[in-house]
């Protein structure tokens, strides 16, 4: 304590050290001020924001304010600031948001936020906030539609005292607007991935991924090839903007999808060493126009020819493109198709690294689908020759089920894959006797735990075929690497 100090500094230096604050009587007692005029000096502090006031119940709690002054704010913060007065009249506005709304501080300074037609502040949304203030600070996000596309930013509206002591606010905003792409993109991302992983075989993939890759960037036109590696071609698969895949019909007199494009060794001597096999994933942008020239391809060029020369002039000048972004559709080394996104020259492809990371998100799943075709006509080729072989033979799964009798079993036998789904079944049906089906299947069992994989069990049994006749059937079961058992018969009756 310092008898010597005005009562107002005396407050100050025992908040000093209470962080918590204290309350009128606190400060009271340990000043040896006179409560009431504790009070009014307190209030005296609070107005000029050198104190800050918490309600805790019935009492009032003071605490030394923790605050910047607003000039050196103003200076230096990244941020948007603008200080409105009990009016909505701007007092403050710092340099950054003067330069972003292209105005001067005397043309805006007195007036109201719409009077001075501030950009994002002005927005219907970002006035409502304001309206909303009470005496709590108000944080909301705000989006603000730029030449460059949407913009977004976190505004605070916080209660100010000013320096007359007489009620503002304080009106803060901070871009957030690659956080808001970040968050969008990856969750972008996680949605496609799942969709890639659920979609049917027979959906269409390429037209899947213009979709896809329009909608996270907006207004491009999206072109996506697929690559027949046998015949060296192009085929276009999709044309993601609709009014462009019209325009390009009406210039062509055809549609494009399905058309076939012959891929070159090198697209043309515009474009240097690279060719589509070379290329790495990743976009790579090229200046479009009618004539090559360095760093400038040619869209007749870039279509390999197929279309007329003039046609592709006018297809430039009437949809106003003036570059495009190239990748390519590959994975592991095989090429399945590029991905081409045209823009006008002054437009630029936003969420790059979410539209490549999606490509080779496509890329796989592209990858994925052609190993299951491969498999799946593998295993129909499999089925036919089997079906197709002279002997009796079946396809036993891990739980015993037939998952595939042949012709000529069905002929031996008589029975069907509806009759006999199940061993046990089969056993049921081909050995009646009960003692010697035991023997059987017990034999069956034994075998099949003594041997290896690929390795051929032959027993011959007794087996009674679906019309009653009783038929000495040698059995020849082999174990395939995927722990399926195949097996022929051979009717031994005779021998």
């Amino acid at each position: 304590m310092h008898p010597g100090n005005d009562p107002a500094s005396q407050i100050l230096d025992v908040l000093k050290f209470r962080p918590r604050g204290m309350t009128i009587t606190e400060i009271a007692r340990h000043t040896a001020i006179p409560r009431n005029s504790a009070a009014k000096y307190l209030e005296l502090l609070r107005v000029s924001g050198k104190v800050d006031l918490r309600p805790l119940g019935s009492a009032k709690v003071f605490s030394i304010a923790q605050r910047v002054p607003m000039s050196a704010f103003l200076c230096f913060t990244r941020n948007f600031i603008l200080v409105l007065d009990n009016h909505g009249r701007i007092i403050q506005i710092n340099d950054r948001f003067l330069a972003y709304a292209g105005a001067r501080k005397d043309d805006v300074i007195g007036k109201t936020i719409t009077e001075a037609s501030l950009p994002v502040v002005s927005s219907p949304e970002a006035l409502a906030l304001i309206r909303e203030l009470d005496h709590e600070q108000v944080i909301s996000d705000v989006r603000y539609q730029h030449n460059d596309g949407d913009v977004y930013y976190r505004m605070q509206v916080i209660p100010t005292i000013l320096d007359d002591g007489k009620p503002g606010c304080t009106i803060v905003l901070e871009d957030v607007t690659l956080i808001k792409r970040y968050i969008r993109n990856m969750e972008f991302l996680a949605r496609t991935a799942m969709e890639l992983v659920d979609m049917p075989a027979d959906a269409d993939i390429y037209r899947y991924i213009a979709e896809r890759i329009a909608e996270i960037v907006p207004g491009a036109r999206v072109n996506v090839n697929s690559y027949d590696d046998a015949t060296g071609k192009f085929f276009i698969r999709a044309i993601a903007d609709q009014d462009f895949r019209t325009a390009l019909q009406e210039v062509l007199g055809r549609d494009l999808i399905g058309m076939e494009i012959p891929l070159q060794e090198i697209f043309s001597p515009s474009f240097g060493d690279q060719s589509l096999k070379k290329l790495q994933p990743g976009f790579i942008e090229f200046l479009l126009a009618t004539e090559p020239g360095p760093g400038v391809v040619s869209i007749y060029d870039l279509c390999f020819h197929t279309i007329p020369k003039e046609r592709c002039d006018e297809i430039l000048r009437s949809q106003n493109i003036g570059k495009v972004s190239a990748s390519i559709l590959s994975w592991r080394g095989q090429l399945f198709g590029d991905v081409l996104i045209f823009q006008g020259p002054d437009e630029t492809l936003e969420n790059m690294q979410a539209v490549d990371s999606f490509t080779r998100q496509a890329s796989i799943a592209i990858s994925q689908r052609m190993t299951a075709e491969r498999l799946r006509q593998s295993e129909e080729r499999f089925r036919e020759v089997v079906d197709l072989f002279p002997n009796p033979a079946s396809i036993i799964d891990g739980d015993g089920r037939y998952i595939f009798l042949n012709r000529a079993f069905t002929e031996m036998f008589g029975y069907t894959p509806e009759d006999i789904p199940t061993g046990s079944e089969w056993f049921q049906s081909a050995f009646p006797d009960r003692e010697y089906r035991k023997n059987a299947l017990e034999t069956w069992k034994s075998d099949l735990k003594r041997s290896e994989t690929g390795e051929s069990r032959p027993r011959t049994f007794r087996v009674r075929c679906k019309n009653g006749l009783v038929r000495n059937i040698l059995f020849q079961p082999v174990t395939l690497s995927d722990g399926l058992q195949f097996v022929t018969y051979a009717d031994v009756s005779g021998k």
